[in-house]
């Protein structure tokens, strides 16, 4: 399938519908499950450390393979194309050891688990992200990249709550039952968006390379940048580093926050309404952004994003309630799903002719990075909530104003998007 018109919104759905499982296997694992099974695991008063350091590690890995894999993968040949097989491997190696966050009860067993997930994802993920600029004109790449975030965010909030109210009986009653309910649900969406695109997208083989570099080159050369041609794609990864690690960095805490300022009876249900509210205001700002950024531009719609997004961390800064969560929730969305589709569309348009997946791969160096640094944050939440009660938060609160500032910031220096577009 290669979309050579006006792509018809079935064109769009095929093409990133898996991406919509991965965000629902991701969103569970770091909102709800993996801090959930922590708190079996680690001391109370380490929590946010533990959690940190884990996901920092598993993100760095995440980072190392994308880049790896989808160099490889646009080197390719197969009868069914350059991404499908990786996307098949991986998600099948994916599912296999997904049980093993349900089995672990020790944290190394479950750090381990989180790893070698972590792994195999990427190894799909990576050939999986170059489908747009493969098949998607340049002029649609923001529309396309809307669908994308939009279908990515239906299916997560969707599926969050239920997750929760499941972990939440999980918690309470210390029934492992409710644990492997909420992990078949994850694997069953990531099963089925998997195969729902090995049935309905069909590849063109266009690899066509006279010379192909033997393994040892692809994966020496799967990092580089060229710092001079590639000046515009440098200051695209620190934008999106920064706006990341702003927005990994609530997403991550975001429970124990709610748990330890809020204090509500359920903290896994409240994140969830976080996360649902900020669900639908991203469901109603993804696709109108996407589609104005090939309108306007993609820069404007960010800094927007950025700007958003700093007066919802100042609402629940001053505000540690639930009704300012909430509000905060919502000008999250309304960033984060400006931000999301816009960011994506502006990689495409930035990707070098035949490299679609080894370029969108790199802005893994921002975003897994940024997951990564974002982790960092946990001790030094733990540190200064040591001495003064829930002074840590507060801290972690400006810090992610900082990086919003940063972040919007940085896309002003992007100068073209267009001049190594592959239509």
């Amino acid at each position: 399938m290669s979309i050579e018109k006006a792509p018809h919104l079935g064109d769009y759905i095929k093409i990133t519908i898996f991406g919509a499982g991965l965000a629902v296997l991701w969103t569970s694992l770091h909102t709800i499950v993996i801090p959930v099974r922590l708190l079996d695991i680690a001391p109370e008063s380490l929590k946010n450390t533990y959690l940190g350091l884990l996901t920092f590690v598993g993100l760095i890995l995440a980072m190392l393979v994308q880049p790896i894999t989808g160099a490889f993968s646009d080197r390719f040949a197969s009868p069914f194309g350059r991404r499908i097989p990786f996307i098949f491997f991986g998600t099948l190696v994916a599912l296999l050891i997904l049980p093993a966050i349900g089995i672990s009860n020790t944290f190394c067993y479950l750090f381990l688990s989180y790893c070698c997930l972590q792994l195999a994802s990427n190894i799909a993920q990576g050939p999986f992200q170059a489908l747009i600029p493969d098949m998607v004109p340049q002029k649609y790449r923001g529309t396309a990249s809307g669908v994308k975030s939009l279908l990515e965010i239906l299916l997560a909030v969707l599926l969050i709550r239920l997750v929760a109210y499941f972990m939440d009986a999980y918690a309470t009653q210390k029934d492992s039952l409710w644990l492997w309910v909420s992990l078949a649900i994850v694997g069953t969406i990531l099963f089925a968006t998997m195969v729902a695109t090995l049935f309905t997208v069909k590849e063109r083989n266009t690899v066509t390379r006279a010379y192909m570099p033997t393994q040892a080159e692809i994966i020496a050369g799967a990092y580089k940048i060229d710092a001079k041609r590639d000046r515009n794609f440098v200051w695209f990864l620190a934008s999106r580093l920064f706006i990341f690690m702003a927005l990994g960095t609530l997403q991550t805490f975001a429970l124990y926050f709610l748990k330890d300022v809020v204090r509500p009876p359920n903290p896994a249900s409240m994140t969830a309404d976080l996360v649902m509210t900020v669900g639908i205001l991203l469901l109603i700002s993804v696709y109108p952004a996407g589609y104005f950024s090939d309108k306007l531009g993609r820069q404007p719609l960010i800094i927007l994003s950025g700007i958003t997004g700093v007066i919802g961390i100042l609402t629940i800064y001053f505000s540690p309630t639930y009704a300012g969560v909430i509000i905060c929730a919502a000008l999250l969305g309304i960033s984060t799903g400006t931000f999301l589709s816009t960011n994506w569309a502006l990689a495409t348009d930035l990707a070098i002719r035949g490299e679609e997946a080894r370029y969108l791969g790199l802005t893994n160096l921002a975003t897994a990075g940024a997951g990564a640094l974002s982790r960092l944050t946990g001790p030094l939440i733990d540190f200064f909530n040591n001495r003064q009660a829930n002074s840590g938060y507060a801290i972690m609160l400006i810090i992610c104003i900082v990086y919003f500032i940063a972040g919007s910031t940085l896309v002003m220096l992007i100068k073209k998007t267009n001049s190594n577009a592959s239509d």
